[in-house]
């Protein structure tokens, strides 16, 4: 082979490892956000285990030297389960805590006792 061919194959060769890590870190990254499968529900679990299927299986777009495909599939899915994390964690900041209870629910009325501050008053025969 001439130097230029070389050259060609020295390059491809080094184009297909930095895609190879690229997939690989982000195959990392996503199987790191599996944590969070449990409350992101049926659609963060076909995000992972897809995202996942499709980096692993051998049947692709393009062919599994140039993993330009498997990383955009792996990018796709971190991006929507970060998402569905956002989400997550929004919802849980708006929601009350299950044991707190509202500042005045304890506060009684005088003379009353046992009547919570929020009940009309019934007349006492």
């Amino acid at each position: 082979m001439s130097q230029e061919q070389w050259i060609l194959v020295g390059l491809a060769g080094v184009v297909a490892l930095a895609t190879l890590v690229g997939a690989v870190l982000l195959a990392v990254r996503v199987v790191r956000a599996r944590r969070l499968l449990g409350t992101l529900g049926l659609g963060g679990k076909v995000a992972f285990w897809g995202a996942l299927a499709y980096t692993v299986f051998p049947v692709d777009v393009l062919p599994d030297p140039i993993y330009l495909d498997d990383i955009g599939v792996l990018a796709g899915a971190l991006f929507y389960l970060g998402r569905l994390a956002q989400r997550r964690r929004a919802a849980d900041r708006q929601l009350p805590d299950a044991d707190q209870q509202p500042p005045d629910a304890d506060r009684q009325l005088p003379g009353r006792p046992g009547t919570p501050a929020e009940s009309p008053r019934r007349p006492v025969p």
